[in-house]
């Protein structure tokens, strides 16, 4: 089965409410604090999802219980008033709470922006699955990438508000890795993630067809090896157009990862672009996951053929 383009969310307009969740890692609340007023500084209206404050009595690595992080996302998405529902932070735990949400439920409320990455790629792929629809891998409202950097906040903001304006996506660093041109769907995320959802009810069976976009933090050149392989021997790197690469933070000398991904990547005989300017480094742009684009390794660009939302 090939990919084929998901059904976009409407963009967003002054004054349009978004909810804030944590479906993953507890929230450090100054820094929550201080992402909401970049929010509001764009005209809008966010509000904080009731848990997402909360750290898990026995697990510290989590933000509060499953079923507490399941609530706060289903209610936040079922809510008429909510036009986005944006993701604090990643770290771990959208596995654990994902197949806790009424899928039918979230489908039923129609399609709104999901904003979200790292640990978020577990939900990226169940909406692609399930609803069917267009997602955000961008920066989440409590991020430091985010506090901090400006490129980042506008890469969203103007992606949020004027999608047409956010066509082509790359930066001065981005160079091609593996020379060609591929069209294709987007999809992807944080690597680990998507090797560790192989065999999970919310995962695709293949990235035939597709623009895989793919970064990763704190992992050694061996554990990229790794998961890398795993997509290789499971076969769902058949058939894939392209492959995007962000960055590469905490994973080791970056000639070591370049050496790695060439290796691995390499012999797909697609094009592959590196350091296009997403994931955990020091920018982040906003990608969007489901539309048609076009990967060009002479350009070191992706050019999206649609808007991410209408």
């Amino acid at each position: 089965m090939t990919l084929t383009a998901l059904t976009r969310p409407a963009r967003l307009r002054p004054g349009a409410r978004v909810a804030v969740v944590a479906p993953s890692g507890p929230v450090p609340a100054e820094r929550l604090e201080a992402g909401l007023d970049i929010l509001r500084g764009w005209d809008l209206d966010p509000v904080v999802a009731p848990h997402v404050l909360d750290v898990h009595s026995r697990f510290g690595y989590l933000a509060g219980g499953d079923e507490d992080r399941a609530r706060d996302l289903q209610e936040a998405w079922c809510d008429p008033a909510v036009s986005a529902v944006l993701c604090a932070r990643g770290g771990y735990g959208a596995q654990r709470m994902a197949d806790l949400l009424d899928w039918t439920a979230m489908r039923a409320a129609g399609p709104k922006v999901f904003v979200g990455y790292s640990d978020i790629t577990a939900l990226h792929e169940a909406f692609a699955r399930r609803l069917g629809l267009v997602t955000l891998h961008g920066p989440m409202t409590a991020a430091m990438t985010f506090l901090k950097d400006n490129g980042t906040q506008e890469s969203l903001r103007a992606t949020l508000f004027e999608p047409e304006s956010v066509r082509t996506l790359g930066q001065d660093t981005a160079r091609g890795l593996v020379p060609g041109r591929a069209a294709g769907v987007t999809l992807g995320g944080c690597v680990s993630m998507l090797a560790a959802e192989l065999g999970t009810p919310n995962a695709r069976p293949s990235a035939a067809g597709g623009l895989l976009m793919i970064e990763d933090v704190g992992e050694e050149p061996y554990r990229l090896d790794r998961i890398l392989t795993q997509l290789l021997r499971s076969g769902w790197l058949d058939g894939v157009a392209g492959i995007g690469l962000g960055s590469w933070a905490e994973c080791g000398p970056y000639e070591d990862v370049r050496t790695l991904l060439l290796d691995r990547l390499g012999g797909l005989g697609v094009p592959v672009v590196e350091e296009l300017g997403f994931g955990h480094g020091e920018s982040n742009l906003t990608v969007p996951l489901g539309v048609p684009a076009v990967l060009d390794a002479e350009s070191a660009t992706l050019t999206l053929d649609v808007p991410a939302l209408v």
